[in-house]
């Protein structure tokens, strides 16, 4: 009788063997992991998770991972696994606020893919954890400079318009748009020589004007435009190329123009 249960018990101690497998390999990753059932507690946790959040915490198995979350985050966060629960569409990338061992709530890019039973129903998720943290500080600032330099832009009575070194237009100011006729939107990526053509030019020391010069260095001058309407548009214009400040090469050029009003 005692062998009639062998091929059981080994069977059971396969299984065993292969969650214990398992089990290490998933506390080898460098970044967190867990998995939750369908109602949204802690079914597994490797040491990576167990590292990220407070000791006084306690033990992660049984709890919700939005006990960590922002109160403000929680209920919505809940309501969404909630769903996905329910419909069964596999989740996007998105990112959280999460109250880690720092002391401070620090956000992490959470990687989330459903689990199912043998009929394609959901029974929970496995979720693995990407502190964005710095990148997400980084394009904040970024953002904020971006807007910064664009409401000095928008501030400026004169006329300007940035291109990159290949000539393509890359934004425009609202002077610019009154001074061309052109709204941004139609002015961005078309090269600036096809669109806004020189029709003459006349400086101290150079009688034409092309956008290769305007690379090599500074030129101020009187100029003659076609805007929008194909109309001539008399202007001071001023050129400067954008230099990269660490490789020195030239990434663009600012050109500033001024409406001169025509004698008498």
């Amino acid at each position: 009788m005692k062998e009639d249960f062998a091929p059981l018990a080994d069977a059971t101690d396969n299984a065993a063997s292969d969650a214990t497998k398992k089990s290490d390999v998933l506390d080898e990753l460098p970044l967190p992991y867990m998995e939750m059932d369908r109602h949204g507690f802690v079914t597994r946790a490797n040491r990576a998770t167990r590292l990220l959040y407070p000791e006084d915490h306690g033990d992660l198995i049984g709890k919700m991972p939005w006990d960590f979350m922002p109160t403000d985050q929680k209920e919505q966060s809940c309501a969404a696994y909630m769903l996905l629960m329910e419909t069964g569409e596999e989740p996007p990338v998105v990112e959280r606020s999460v109250f880690d061992r720092s002391g401070h709530f620090r956000v992490y890019q959470l990687h989330r893919r459903l689990m199912r039973d043998e009929e394609g129903h959901p029974v929970g998720m496995r979720m693995l954890s990407v502190d964005v943290s710095e990148e997400r500080k980084a394009l904040d600032e970024a953002r904020r400079a971006q807007k910064w330099l664009e409401d000095v832009m928008a501030s400026l009575a004169d006329a300007v318009v940035v291109t990159d070194s290949l000539g393509f237009i890359r934004t425009v100011n609202p002077a610019a748009e009154t001074l061309l006729g052109w709204k941004a939107a139609e002015l961005k990526g078309k090269l600036i020589e096809k669109t806004l053509p020189v029709l003459s030019y006349v400086s101290g020391d150079k009688t034409k004007l092309s956008f290769s010069m305007t690379l090599e260095g500074c030129h101020r001058g009187i100029a003659t435009l076609l805007d929008h309407e194909r109309k001539e548009v008399r202007v001071e214009i001023g050129t400067s190329p954008i230099l990269d400040k660490e490789s020195g090469f030239t990434e663009g050029v600012v050109t500033v123009l001024r409406r001169l009003e025509a004698a008498g």
